[in-house]
């Protein structure tokens, strides 16, 4: 058996999507923080859907890009599935996220917001299309 890993005991309340957001979010798993990847409920993450490759599952890419996370699927326009994302925000340590800028600041998931619900959580938020909305 293992010995504990350096990120025994962090919560990380996943919110990436495709590529960038959910490889940083699994080397935080493989270093062994409790990674929570939350997906749009109905359909999931868009990446279970590359493939092929295949797994038993779904794409191999998928696969990869989120090892060692639990997953849950959330639909934010639902006030019910809304509150657990806050909630899960509340408890975590870290949030990773890379929609596009103002996304999550409709639903209260934005920085501002969780830092005011969570004042220690650490925010990385993972863009290639700038940190403001409209930004080119």
């Amino acid at each position: 058996m293992p010995g504990p890993m350096p990120l025994d005991g962090v919560v990380v309340a996943d919110f990436s999507r495709v590529l960038a957001g959910p490889l940083a979010a699994s080397t935080l798993a493989d270093l062994g923080a409790d990674v929570i990847k939350v997906e749009r409920a109905g359909s999931g993450d868009d990446t279970r859907r590359w493939g092929p490759p295949w797994t038993a599952n779904s794409s191999s890419y998928f696969e990869s890009a989120n090892r060692g996370k639990r997953s849950i699927a959330l639909d934010f326009g639902d006030p019910a599935d809304l509150d657990l994302a806050c909630r899960l925000v509340s408890r975590a340590d870290v949030v990773v996220e890379n929609f596009l800028p103002g996304t999550l600041e409709r639903f209260g998931l934005d920085y501002e917001s969780a830092r005011a619900r969570n004042p220690a959580i650490v925010y990385a938020s993972i863009t290639g299309f700038g940190s403001k909305a409209g930004a080119h």
